[in-house]
């Protein structure tokens, strides 16, 4: 299993008044009227996906297995201070210290601010098993005090590498003394057209240092879109889908004293999906059981790890047709909602396999260059850029999705909506 990082830096404490004033202060940089994390999500691959890859422009990269997080800027006009943070889902704050961001203009003055979009990984050195704290960046929604997340992904990606990555590439180049005091390396994620994934496969994965996680596929014509964002595609090999699920344990009645549970006993290991948020606290209902053999079970209690109330990442076995455990992700605040298991169930039903991907992308290339040898078409004059995104236009009606068999059954109706629910159910205790 690859080596996920811990998140550095000094937390800032919840619902202090730094923490409310950085996330307002993020939200007027990216132009929201919500102060929630603003990062992209992407949606799961299917094989309705294959024509979209046709009709639009991607990008393809290798999807890193580490911690999403978007590092903001904040530079104090009047003073010039710099301070910098790491922003994870849970929208949580890090203060980190050791980094400098100088100005693509001037290096002598710090860059403004900024908010950059990408993922902690620890690469590990094959030879010298050093292990190295490292930061792709990938995308960016704020560069330099200018927002621009309405600019399509081409552009966005150019002002990522020569306003933020380039001045700071030459200061560290300059000043390698620098590096003992950054909390971690800094560089650019590779990307490719979305017809040169065989070259992901064959060149760009064989090559990391850190786990990989499948690819991801970005629309390059499209805003940066926080939340859910349906052009940004998350490919896995149909095998390898996973879902993020809360673990509740249920013990059996004790032998002796049948009123209580026996915490000595294997538990039916619960999945339990997220429903979305009601007045601030999360739903949960039940939706399957993980099956664990009873070697994981001892290895498990010898870890003597919290197991239940955790978010668990499990995949489907298809030979002893179960759900069967990963890892815990403690970086997440919630499994995946309702809507998002639904889909991946989908495209584990309805998944592409690597072959298929490959196999498509002479057509995805003709597509592309036909596009592009199409005269541009009249119209009006462009407009000025707003100072902010635009309300994104209303969206087209999706496309139906493939009729495929419901392999693992729909979701089940719960009579509780919280995790904790009643003490006993069906004679098992929590």
């Amino acid at each position: 299993m690859p080596v996920i990082p811990e998140l550095p830096g000094n937390l800032v404490p919840h619902k202090s008044e730094q923490e409310y004033w950085l996330r307002q202060y993020v939200a007027r940089l990216c132009g929201l009227e919500n102060e929630r994390f603003p990062g992209s999500q992407p949606v799961s691959f299917s094989t309705r996906d294959l024509a979209k890859l046709e009709s639009q422009d991607f990008w393809v990269c290798e999807k890193s297995d580490g911690i999403r997080v978007l590092l903001l800027v904040q530079t104090d006009a009047q003073t010039n201070d710099q301070g910098v943070y790491l922003i994870d889902r849970h929208n949580s704050y890090r203060q980190v210290t050791g980094l400098f961001f100088p100005h693509h203009e001037d290096p002598r003055r710090p860059l403004m601010n900024t908010i950059v979009d990408g993922e902690l990984v620890i690469d590990v050195d094959p030879r010298t098993k050093q292990e190295t704290l490292r930061y792709l960046a990938f995308d960016c929604l704020v560069v330099d005090d200018q927002n621009v997340m309405y600019r399509t992904l081409d552009k966005r990606y150019g002002r990522l590498k020569e306003w933020f990555y380039k001045p700071h590439a030459k200061m560290m180049k300059d000043h390698p003394h620098m590096a003992h005091s950054q909390p971690f390396n800094i560089q650019v994620k590779d990307v490719k057209f979305s017809y040169h994934v065989d070259d992901v496969f064959n060149i760009d994965i064989p090559q990391l240092q850190h786990g990989n996680d499948g690819l991801i596929y970005t629309c390059v014509s499209t805003p940066y879109t926080p939340g859910t964002d349906q052009n940004i595609l998350k490919w896995k090999p149909p095998s390898e889908n996973s879902i993020d699920f809360k673990l509740v344990l249920r013990f059996p009645p004790s032998s002796t004293k049948p009123s209580q549970p026996d915490y000595h006993a294997k538990p039916v290991f619960e999945l339990h999906v997220w429903c979305g948020d009601e007045r601030g606290v999360a739903k949960y209902e039940p939706y399957d059981v993980m099956y664990v053999d009873d070697s994981e079970w001892d290895r498990m209690k010898s870890s003597d790890e919290q197991l239940d109330d955790r978010i668990v990442e499990v995949h489907w076995d298809p030979e002893i047709e179960h759900w069967r455990m990963m890892r815990f992700r403690n970086d997440k605040p919630n499994g995946n909602h309702r809507s998002v298991v639904e889909n991946i169930i989908k495209s584990i039903a309805d998944g592409v396999e690597k072959d298929t991907l490959l196999a498509r992308s002479t057509a995805i290339r003709n597509a592309w260059k036909a596009r592009q040898s199409q005269p541009p078409s009249a119209g009006p004059p462009p407009a000025s850029k707003p100072a902010y995104p635009p309300p994104p236009k209303p969206a087209a009606a999706p496309t139906p999705p493939p009729r495929v068999e419901a392999r693992y059954g729909p979701l089940a109706t719960s009579a509780w909506s919280k995790v904790a629910g009643p003490t006993m159910i069906a004679g098992m205790y929590r």
